[in-house]
């Protein structure tokens, strides 16, 4: 029996999601025009009512997660599941490390994925109706599919086998070329493609064939991640005055990823969503591509593997999801995860939106 065969597992809190989800708001459908109106205005509820999750992505990851989190729900089912898909004890990995292996790209991405649903088991079991109330989720990178498994699009083992691949190849694409990812806090006047493209022509004076140095992440106004050869960045940050950039940073990661040069992970990852069973999403789910929500079964799988050499729009992402008219009220927004990057986006991106922000930790309080 194949992997993927092996174990179908979905959290309550997904069953419920599927079961108990409406699409509500700017986010809704158009009901049916036969429906009666006074049974439509019941459907829809209240933009201040409904929720928004979001789901982190590869660098929050941190030992300790996940402990005390095994009381929730189908948790202790999902590290179970886990570990037969992965072939290694994925929660003794979070609650004790040691880090540097779980900062290994083919062991974060599981790891954050996991975490992240047993954070939804957690909010469903304190707040059941952010869950039954959710209209609208995201997911940063990795995130994307938790975001989905919420969304009852896909499977969990499934999809954890799916994640499995992806870390596995991006793993590999990484450890082909020395490669990274640099945080930049810019100017106003800073021109972000411009910098890419001086330091390309940086690398290709010092002899390096097909230089990459792009944009791999839109967080927020002035906030990117440029990724590309270490070369590359090491010009960057250099030059980081008269670019225009405030701040660097060099990323913790061992690739370029959301580049080109993550291109030989692409087809390895095509190949395993060909074999998934997608269902098209309960809930509005966001592309990172291009922050629209996915319309359909082969838009999920086309999207995902695009994902991979295309940069993270999360900024516009975040657009997307909370444009509204002026005066309406914003959804609850709960990150479920390891780590607090999305709200800090989010805080960024739109205060308004912010101010209903709550964070629901992977870590039980009393045992921090």
């Amino acid at each position: 029996m194949s992997l993927i065969a092996l174990v179908k597992c979905r959290s309550a809190a997904v069953r419920r999601c599927v079961l108990q989800c409406r699409r509500f708001s700017d986010h809704s459908e158009k009901p049916e025009e036969t429906q009666p109106v006074e049974e439509r205005r019941r459907a829809r509820k209240a933009p201040g009512e409904v929720s928004v999750l979001l789901f982190p992505g590869q660098g929050s990851q941190f030992v300790g997660m996940a402990r005390g989190m095994l009381q929730y729900g189908s948790v202790r089912d999902m590290f179970s599941v886990a570990e037969k898909v992965l072939g290694y004890d994925l929660l003794s990995l979070c609650l004790h490390g040691p880090e540097e292996d779980l900062m290994k790209t083919v062991h974060c991405q599981p790891a954050v994925f996991v975490t992240s649903l047993a954070a939804v088991e957690r909010l469903n079991h304190e707040n059941p109706a952010a869950v039954e109330n959710c209209v609208a989720a995201a997911g940063f990178s990795v995130g994307e599919f938790a975001a989905l498994v919420f969304s009852g699009a896909m499977d969990f083992a499934e999809a954890l086998f799916a994640v499995k691949v992806r870390a596995e190849a991006m793993q590999n694409a990484s450890d082909a070329t020395l490669s990274g990812m640099l945080s930049v806090i810019g100017r106003p006047q800073a021109n972000y493609k411009h910098a890419c493209l001086q330091a390309r022509e940086h690398c290709l004076s010092l002899g390096i064939q097909n230089p990459v140095c792009s944009i791999a992440n839109y967080l927020f106004p002035d906030g990117r991640v440029i990724a590309g050869h270490l070369e590359a960045l090491d010009f960057l940050q250099k030059n980081s005055k008269q670019l225009q950039f405030a701040r660097t940073t060099l990323l913790p990661v061992s690739g370029a990823f959301h580049t080109a040069l993550m291109e030989p992970a692409v087809q390895p990852v095509v190949n395993v969503l060909r074999q998934l069973k997608v269902r098209r999403p309960e809930v509005a789910i966001h592309s990172n591509v291009d922050g629209k929500r996915y319309m359909h079964e082969k838009h999920v799988q086309r999207q995902l593997a695009k994902q991979m050499v295309s940069p993270v729009k999360w900024e516009q992402t975040l657009h997307e999801i909370y444009e509204r008219t002026q005066g309406q009220e914003f959804p609850h927004t709960y990150e479920v995860g390891p780590g607090k990057q999305l709200g800090a986006t989010l805080q960024k991106c739109n205060m308004k939106a912010f101010r209903n922000y709550t964070h629901i930790d992977v870590v039980l309080p009393q045992d921090e």
